[in-house]
């Protein structure tokens, strides 16, 4: 079956879109907030909201349903994502939306790597270009932090939202396995990948207060319950496009990773982000990257 490009194209866009605010109230959920409690109310929150939604839709049977080995598989993606996102939430903390933004964007470089490892493709003059220009844009955000007081080597919040980053993308190969490959309904990888993260984030966040003291105060914001609601919904499009045959999900993230564009211009104007100009240049060094990568 061919998929015409609107098919895919305006749900990615939607999916891009929704991820753009996602990661705009997440900043505003964990700023001089305890990390680990807003990451599991928000996706607490998101589960329910889409449990609710496949019960509403007289589906909950059907997705619930999967055999033992598919839902290990999917366990390790909840594994997977639940590592990064927490990850990247200590990261939006201690980081400028301005930088943290761009440098998610960069995923699909991440992603283009993982394919080249596991099926031997190698760069063509454009993607080599691309990926010349993405670490120009490194570059380039690691002289503004500088100017900032972050450095890209000594900051720990440059460090996590780098390595949520990488493991965003790895899982984002997984998905196309997952979905792709060997075919597990969408609903289903959604239904039970958002169930394991709440048990998981749950028990992490009970042995992080049991092992160590908190190290801020937990402040109820309605962005939290935004926040996972926002991000089922981006990723229940996301999903949609990744199942359909012959999407190549290099592709899927690169758009997908557009929503930066949403969460650098909303953003940085909300949380008053300085040297936005110079940061401008940078991002579209990235973006510039990225779609040289997807120019094959």
């Amino acid at each position: 079956m061919t998929v015409t490009t609107a098919g895919w194209m305006l749900p990615i866009l939607g999916s891009a879109l929704g991820l753009g605010f996602y990661d705009i109230c997440k900043k505003h959920a964990v700023r001089e907030n305890a990390v680990m409690p807003v990451l599991f109310f928000a996706t607490f929150t998101g589960t329910l909201f889409f449990t609710l939604a496949t019960l509403l839709s007289g589906h909950f049977m059907e997705f619930i349903r999967c055999p033992l080995h598919d839902w290990l598989l999917i366990l390790a993606k909840s594994v997977l994502v639940g590592t990064s996102w927490t990850c990247v939430y200590y990261a939006m903390r201690d980081l400028p939306i301005s930088i943290a933004a761009p440098i998610r964007a960069s995923a699909p470089l991440w992603t283009f790597f993982g394919s080249l490892l596991l099926f031997s493709e190698f760069p063509t003059l454009l993607q080599g270009l691309g990926m010349l220009t993405i670490f120009i844009g490194y570059y380039a955000f690691s002289v503004l932090g500088k100017l900032e007081g972050i450095s890209f080597r000594r900051h720990r919040g440059m460090h996590l939202i780098l390595i949520g980053t990488l493991l965003g993308a790895v899982s984002a190969l997984y998905d196309k396995y997952l979905m792709g490959v060997l075919h597990i309904p969408r609903n289903t990888v959604q239904l039970w990948f958002s169930i394991d993260l709440v048990f998981l984030l749950g028990g992490a966040w009970l042995i992080r207060r049991a092992a160590f003291k908190p190290d801020r105060k937990f402040v109820w914001r309605w962005t939290i319950p935004a926040t996972g609601i926002l991000l089922i919904a981006a990723d229940w499009l996301y999903f949609y496009t990744v199942s359909l045959p012959d999407m190549p999900i290099s592709i899927l993230s690169l758009v997908r990773r557009c929503s930066c564009i949403v969460t650098f211009a909303v953003g940085s104007w909300y949380f008053r982000d300085a040297n936005l100009k110079r940061k401008a240049f940078a991002l579209g060094m990235i973006l510039l990257g990225v779609v040289l990568l997807a120019l094959n």
